[in-house]
C-alpha cells in the first residue's frame, strides 16, 4: 500500500516549529471565530488585471488600485460579520460604483452591531440560508425538467429574493409550485439573457463526423463573419456534421476535396469560438502568428488528437502520394510521425501554420513518414482567413498559470508550509495548487484551513509521482498549503491561485 503523511499525530514533530510561529495558542475553550490576525494591505495585482479593470470598467489606474485596496480591506470584516450574524444573516454586498460594505439581517436587534462592526447595516425579510434552499427546491425541479421559459435564476441579495428570469410567466409559474417555492421568496422579471455553453476552436483537439469517425482541428479561420477550421479532406464529405472534442454539437462541412487534394473546411456554430493557438506540447497553446511557408529540412511539429505533439523535419514540398482512394498531388513530405485520428491535424514550424495532416506510413512508437496538405491552397480555395495572433508568447497554462509561483526544496519526509512559511487569509472561492516536484519522486500536496483550534486537511494530491494538481472550493477563511516529500529529495515550485 502507498503509505501516506498526514497532519494528525505522526506529522506533529514535523509542523510544531511553523505552527507555534505562525498561529497563536489556542486553546479548547476558544471562541470558533478566533482566527490567526492578518493585516490587510492593497493585494499584489497582475498588470493586466488593472489594464483590464481600467478598459472595462472605466476606472484610472489609481481607481483600480483603490478599489482593490478598499475591497480586500472589506472581506475581513464581511467574514467577520457572517459569522456572528450566522442564521440571521441576510447577504453582503458592496453598493453599487463603491466599496462600501453593505451586510443584512432579518434581527433588528443586530443593526447596531453591524454598524459597529465597520459595516452598513440594513433589515431585510428572509436569511441568505432560506434563499439557499429555494434554490436548492428550484435546482432539484430543473433536474426533472427545466423550463426553456425560465433559462436563469439565482439568489440576488441586494433584493433578498430568488430572481427568476422568465420568457412565458405561466410556465414559470409551473415551475415554481413544481419545485415548492413560495413566491414571497421569488422575484419574476423578463428574461433578458439567452444563455449557452462556449468553447474554442484549436488546432490539434478532437473532434467527431456524423457522430462515429474522429479527426484533428487544423487550424481556426474566419470566412466573413463565418467562424470554422481547416481540416483534411478525407475525414468528411461536404455536409457532414460535426461534433467537438466535448462531443457537442459543433459545425457541418462546407467543402472538401478527396482524393486529388486532401483539403476541407468546417463552419461552427455560435458556441463555438476560433482561437489562433494550436494544442502543443503538455496541453500547452503555441500561438499562430502566420502561415508563411518553412524551407526544407526546417524543423516542424504536429498536433493531433492521438499522438499530440510532435516534431521532425521538412523533407520535400510539391509531392504526390497514392493512398488506396486514389493520388494527392501537392504535399508536404516529413519526418514527422503521426496515427489513425491525427488526421486534419496542424502542421507548425515555429509560429508558422504550415498545413493539415494527410497521411503517411509508420507510427509514433517506430517512427514514420507523414505527408501534410499545406494550409495556403486552402484558404486560397475556400476564401478563408487565418486566425492568428500577435506572435507573443501564449497564455500561460498549467503551473504557469497560477497567480503566484513558490520554490523550495526538500529531503526525503520533510515538509515546507507555502506561500513562503506562512499562511492567507481568503474569501470563498476556489484555491488551486499546482505542484512540480524533481523527476523521480513522489512530492505530496496538502491544503489546510484553519477552524480556530488548528489547522486542517480539507483537500489533497497524494498521487505517487511528482507532480500534484489540487483544486478546492472553500468558504473564506484562513488556509495555507503543505508540500511533503514523502521519497525522492530535490527542488519543487508551486504555483498557488486564490479566491
Amino acid at each position: 500500500m502507498h503509505r501516506r503523511w498526514s497532519t494528525g499525530a505522526s506529522a506533529t514533530a514535523l509542523l510544531a516549529s511553523l505552527a507555534l510561529v505562525l498561529v497563536p495558542t489556542a486553546s479548547a475553550g476558544d471562541a470558533p471565530d478566533r482566527e490567526p490576525t492578518a493585516a490587510v494591505a492593497a493585494p499584489d495585482v497582475p498588470p493586466g488585471m488593472l489594464k483590464a479593470m481600467e478598459r472595462d470598467l472605466g476606472l484610472t489606474t489609481a481607481q483600480a488600485e483603490k478599489r482593490l485596496a478598499r475591497e480586500a480591506t472589506a472581506l475581513p470584516t464581511e467574514n467577520r460579520l457572517r459569522k456572528s450574524l450566522d442564521a440571521r444573516f441576510g447577504g453582503s454586498w458592496l453598493k453599487d460604483g463603491s466599496a462600501e460594505l453593505v451586510v443584512a439581517t432579518t434581527d433588528a436587534g443586530a443593526l447596531a452591531d453591524i454598524e459597529r462592526g465597520g459595516a452598513t447595516a440594513e433589515l431585510v425579510e428572509h436569511s441568505v440560508a432560506e434563499l439557499d434552499a429555494a434554490m436548492g427546491r428550484l435546482d432539484r425541479a430543473a433536474e426533472r425538467h427545466a423550463p426553456d421559459a425560465t433559462p436563469v435564476w439565482g439568489v440576488d441579495v441586494t433584493r433578498n429574493r430568488v430572481v427568476v428570469q422568465s420568457s412565458d410567466r405561466s410556465a414559470t409559474r409551473a415551475f415554481l409550485r413544481a419545485a415548492g417555492v413560495g413566491r414571497d421568496l421569488v422575484r419574476v422579471v423578463k428574461a433578458t439573457d439567452n444563455p449557452r455553453p462556449l468553447y474554442d476552436i484549436r488546432g490539434g483537439d478532437a473532434y467527431y463526423i456524423n457522430n462515429s469517425g474522429r479527426c484533428s482541428v487544423g487550424f481556426s479561420i474566419t470566412r466573413g463573419s463565418q467562424n470554422g477550421f481547416v481540416t483534411a479532406g478525407h475525414c468528411g464529405n461536404t455536409g457532414a456534421s460535426t461534433s467537438g472534442y466535448n462531443q457537442v454539437a459543433q459545425g457541418t462541412f462546407q467543402g472538401s476535396v478527396f482524393p486529388g487534394r486532401d483539403m476541407a473546411w468546417v463552419a461552427t456554430n455560435s458556441n463555438w469560438t476560433p482561437t489562433p493557438y494550436v494544442k502543443g506540447s503538455g496541453g500547452a497553446n503555441v500561438t499562430v502568428a502566420g502561415s508563411t511557408q518553412a524551407p526544407v529540412n526546417a524543423s516542424i511539429c504536429r498536433s493531433g488528437s492521438t499522438t499530440g505533439w510532435h516534431c521532425g523535419e521538412i523533407r520535400q514540398h510539391n509531392t504526390s502520394v497514392t493512398y488506396p482512394e486514389g493520388t494527392i498531388n501537392g504535399v508536404t513530405r516529413t519526418t514527422v510521425c503521426a496515427e489513425p485520428g491525427d488526421s486534419g491535424g496542424s502542421y507548425i514550424s515555429g509560429d508558422q501554420a504550415q498545413g493539415v495532416t494527410s497521411g503517411g506510413s509508420g507510427n509514433c512508437s517506430s517512427g514514420g513518414t507523414t505527408f501534410y496538405f499545406p494550409v495556403n491552397p486552402i484558404l486560397s480555395n475556400y476564401g478563408l482567413t487565418l486566425v492568428t495572433g500577435d506572435g507573443d508568447d501564449p497564455p500561460p497554462t498549467g503551473c504557469d498559470a497560477a497567480e503566484e509561483q513558490h520554490q523550495g526544496s526538500l529531503s526525503s519526509d520533510q515538509t515546507a508550509i507555502e506561500p513562503g512559511g506562512t499562511y492567507y487569509q481568503s474569501g470563498s472561492g476556489a484555491h488551486v495548487g499546482c505542484l512540480r516536484g524533481p523527476s523521480g519522486t513522489d512530492f505530496d500536496l496538502y491544503l489546510q484551513r484553519w477552524n480556530g483550534y488548528s489547522w486542517a486537511d480539507v483537500a489533497e494530491g497524494i498521487t505517487p509521482t511528482e507532480n500534484e494538481d489540487v483544486t478546492y472550493n472553500g468558504s473564506s477563511g484562513y488556509y495555507r498549503w503543505v508540500v511533503h516529500a514523502y521519497s525522492g529529495s530535490g527542488s519543487y515550485t508551486l504555483g498557488i491561485s486564490r479566491p
